[in-house]
């Protein structure tokens, strides 16, 4: 058997723990594939999960972390074969399966998709479930009929992981973007990734009018809340916003205003258990469509060893962009 580490997050009477320490292959759980994990990256899921502020973590003890790329060691899975490159975001993975933060992981192979061409591991985790949910929140308005002739786009939580990559797939699709942050000093930044305009979230974060003036005809929004109630009051007639997000809060305190009265409609996106072919095609159009060295430029990287300090660091919303974590 061999030995790898990890992080786990641990629970009992004196509540969460998290601690970095040696595991075995035995503690893997079932699973018909096998990685050695070389990259995972850090999102907002994963920081509730690693400072047990949101019960995200349903089983214990747990290696987080939602996200990996890597190499299969050892397959029962008919459509991968040792030293195959795959990825894996989502399907409860650190939550209720054993997760990425750990240089091994043994998953089901129905979970992956190989690595798409054009990407490397590095880069797919620089991706990874934040810029994965931008796209499908990207696809969600483009199946709407949305186009950037129709007006402009607004991308809520712009500093943070899912913003940042949906500025840049918004902004490279020739919307002229809004970004909303109320992170100080972000605006270069934010325009660097496209965005023509900033907006200062305390216009979006306090309560509003049920309908308020039509500013952008799409929008995507990883805030919730308020934040979101005020986006939707604002959209313009036959517009969508798709909501991937809930930094905010879950909560949605807004009227059927926007629906009856504009048309507006509210695009749900569910990145954890997408179907292969939905989960396919958005990988193919990341890699495709989203602009590497735009990619480069919000990507930061840390060890697997000092991923147990991030938590509060992503929650408090003082991490910008996208984290690599650098596990192999």
């Amino acid at each position: 058997m061999g030995t790898f580490k990890g992080w786990v997050i641990d629970k009992g009477e004196a509540g969460q723990s998290l601690a970095f320490r040696d595991f075995d292959d035995a503690d893997l759980m079932e699973g018909d594939v096998t990685v050695r994990v070389t990259h995972s990256t850090l999102n907002y899921k994963d920081g509730l999960a690693l400072t047990g502020t949101s019960p995200v973590v349903r089983r214990f003890p747990m290696i987080p972390g939602i996200d990996f790329s890597g190499i299969v060691e050892a397959s029962d899975h008919p459509d991968y074969k040792p030293g195959d490159a795959v990825v894996l975001t989502g399907w409860g993975v650190g939550e209720t399966h054993l997760g990425a933060y750990a240089e091994r992981a043994r998953v089901k192979g129905d979970w992956l998709v190989p690595l798409p061409e054009g990407l490397t591991a590095e880069q797919a985790m620089a991706i990874g479930t934040a810029g994965y949910t931008a796209m499908l929140s990207r696809m969600a308005l483009d199946a709407h009929g949305l186009t950037p002739a129709q007006g402009p786009a607004i991308v809520t939580g712009a500093s943070g992981g899912v913003g940042s990559v949906a500025v840049a797939l918004l902004a490279r699709a020739g919307w002229h973007v809004i970004a909303s942050t109320g992170r100080d000093g972000e605006a270069d930044y934010l325009k660097g990734l496209g965005a023509a305009e900033i907006l200062d979230r305390a216009e979006l974060s306090k309560p509003g009018k049920p309908l308020g003036k039509e500013r952008w005809a799409a929008g995507i929004d990883a805030v919730g809340s308020t934040t979101l109630a005020n986006v939707l009051a604002q959209t313009r007639s036959d517009g969508a916003v798709a909501a991937c997000g809930l930094a905010q809060g879950m909560d949605l305190p807004t009227s059927v205003a926007p629906f009856i009265l504009r048309g507006v409609s509210l695009l749900g996106i569910n990145s954890v258990t997408t179907p292969q072919p939905k989960r396919r095609e958005a990988w193919t159009r990341l890699a495709r469509e989203l602009d590497l060295d735009t990619l480069a430029r919000m990507t930061s990287r840390v060890r697997l060893e000092e991923v147990g300090r991030l938590g509060p660091e992503i929650l408090a919303g003082r991490i910008r962009g996208r984290t690599v974590v650098e596990v192999g």
